[in-house]
Order: C-alpha cells, then structure tokens, then sequence
C-alpha cells in the first residue's frame, strides 16, 4: 500500500518524508545531511533530512532572495 506521509522528530531534528511503505533496500545520500531511501527495484520510497530546521530555512531563504533579486531586476528595467 502506497502513502505519502511526513514526520518530523524535534529532537533529533529529522524530517522524514514516507512515498511509499515498502521495506528499504538501500540508500543514496544526495547531499549533506539529505538521504533518498529506495526498495529493491532502485525506486524512491522516502527522504530523510536531518538538521531539517537549517536545511528548511536555509532553503527557504535562497528561494526569498532569488525571488527578490528577480523582482528587483525586472523592476529596474
């Protein structure tokens, strides 16, 4: 059975995205701090970030500033 569902773990910090229940297989890290989980078939069936209160801040900020600057740039036109 095949569900989305995301749950965050304050104290440890760790946002954990569920794309499906299926047992993990094996694992990617994408980057620092984010890791794709996949079955046996190599398909994604979830994503753990850990640190998630920087990485969703972080993130959400890049996308205020570059939104900003594009504003900003499309203003002075």
């Amino acid at each position: 059975m095949n569900k989305t569902s995301i749950r965050y773990f304050e104290k440890e910090d760790i946002l954990h995205m569920v794309v499906s229940d299926e047992p993990e297989a094996n694992s990617i890290e994408l980057g620092p701090n984010i890791t794709a989980e996949l079955n046996e078939k190599g398909e994604l069936i979830g994503v753990e970030i850990l640190n998630a209160s920087a990485f969703l801040r972080d993130s959400i900020m890049e996308s205020i500033q570059f939104k900003m600057l594009q504003t900003t740039t499309f203003q002075a036109v």
